[in-house]
């Protein structure tokens, strides 16, 4: 793999837009999701993973 730095000014960056708006839906969520895991792990570094919640809405017959 050749690793490649490329310097530019400031004024002269491409927009972070344009890249993930040529990104398809799943590669973007992937990619937040990623970031979401990390923020996490480095906020929460004790805090031991836990189950979601999950509820569920029964209707019930009336009688």
């Amino acid at each position: 793999m050749n690793k490649i730095v490329t310097k530019t000014r400031l004024a002269e960056q491409k927009s972070d837009f344009l890249y993930w708006q040529s990104r398809s839906y799943a590669e973007r969520l992937a990619a937040l999701e990623e970031i979401r895991r990390e923020y996490n792990d480095w906020r929460y570094t004790d805090a031991e993973q836990r189950f979601q919640r999950v509820y569920r809405v029964v209707k019930l017959k009336q009688s």
